[in-house]
């Protein structure tokens, strides 16, 4: 092989792209990372935070979680709030028992660099990738052609890699929009906390213990500027209920965008001897908190397909790998729109609106009573 080419190379320096990095690095498959951003950018860049016990698992067996297991903490309880009353699910109880284990994605990523690295794996930063073609495992990256045995397209909903397979693609844009917040705040709750309210949706998640996640929904097309650290803490503390339910711990707001709740699924998942992951082969809401862990899902499942190529020269898997994402990935979309459901209503008071809040009303009340449909949730919340 030249110095430009390797046996396998993947487009994106995310969780998907650095766990199937790390994956063939242990079996000895010479791959390449090609990430568009800066390395200090990708781990400085706060996104996700909530691993299932899957995610866990993956990493624990593959030797990558040595800080999770050392700073995560886990979580295994969630709060509803309206503005009637408030509620706990420990889901940990729950379903199947699983719980989440909280460990933020800049912290995961810098461990998986680190240890790709520390395995003879090759990153190149900055690398702008303008073409990738699975007929021919071909990447033009920075004017440069580079040659491989197989692409792994892991560069997220924006890259090139999603365009180069032709497939049928699903997608929804439930028209709702969240201020997503990361404040320099103590967590307010032990729980997650789900808050609904005739003025929109308000979710606390929490991130470290200096460092707390909220959301907050919003009307289309807001600009997040307009959003002060007072407006924001004071619209947070109207809709959680502080005045009933306990004052929110304040602190600066260090982030502020807007998340435009979106899915797309694309079917196929994979062209010739270009396979997505990640962002790249579907978008999923953050209603449930799958998206890193649907990443670390088709990882796994790609890693263990190509390394079977590799040793031995059977792709038996490598083609079933669609076939068997696919049905996991339509599981996760199901649940999360659930979830948009449950959390969201139309606003106004005309009768359309009314009619759609009280079914809202009605499916938290069925959560808070039946435990069969406590278990669907917990064993749908945790699971992939």
């Amino acid at each position: 092989m030249g110095k430009n080419d390797a046996d396998v190379l993947i487009t994106g320096a995310g969780p998907a792209g650095l766990v199937l990095g790390n994956l063939l690095r242990a079996a000895g498959i010479e791959c390449l990372i090609l990430e568009r951003r800066s390395r200090a950018h990708v781990e400085n860049r706060a996104r996700a935070g909530f691993l299932a016990a899957n995610s866990v698992r993956v990493l624990t067996e593959n030797g990558l979680a040595d800080g999770l297991l050392r700073n995560g903490a886990e979580h295994d309880t969630c709060a509803f709030r309206n503005e009637r009353t408030e509620f706990e699910l420990k889901y940990g109880e729950l379903g199947n028992g699983e719980v989440h284990t909280v460990y933020p994605q800049q912290f995961l990523v810098t461990d998986l660099i680190a240890e790709f690295l520390a395995r003879g794996g090759e990153i190149r930063f900055e690398a702008e990738v303008s073409s990738v073609s699975g007929t021919d495992a071909t990447v033009i990256a920075d004017d440069l052609l580079l040659r491989a045995r197989y692409i792994a397209g892991c560069d997220g909903q924006h890259g090139v890699s999603r365009r180069s397979v032709p497939a049928r693609i699903f997608r929804r844009d439930h028209e709702i929009s969240w201020l997503a917040i990361l404040a320099e705040a103590p967590p307010s709750m032990s729980a997650i906390g789900y808050a609904l309210h005739e003025r929109g949706f308000a979710g606390h998640m929490a991130r470290t213990p200096t460092v707390t996640r909220y959301y907050l929904e919003v009307p289309r097309g807001e600009d997040p500027e307009a959003w002060t650290d007072d407006r924001i803490w004071d619209e947070l503390r109207l809709r959680m209920g502080a005045e009933r339910y306990g004052e929110l711990k304040r602190g600066p707001v260090i982030e502020r965008r807007i998340v435009d709740l979106s899915s797309r699924v694309m079917d196929t998942i994979q062209r010739g001897n270009l396979f997505l992951a990640g962002d790249a082969a579907s978008l999923i809401s953050p209603s449930a908190a799958k998206g890193a862990n649907l990443a670390l899902m088709e990882a796994e499942i790609l890693g263990r397909a190509l390394v079977t190529a590799f040793e031995k020269r059977d792709t038996t898997a490598l083609d079933r790998y669609s076939a068997e994402c696919l049905p996991r990935i339509w599981r996760a979309q199901e649940f999360s729109h659930w979830m948009i459901n449950l959390l969201h209503s139309p606003a106004g008071y005309g009768d359309e609106a009314l009619f759609q809040r009280a079914l809202r009303d009605a499916r938290l009340e069925s959560l808070r009573v039946s435990r069969a449909h406590q278990d669907f949730f917990a064993e749908n919340y945790v699971g992939i």
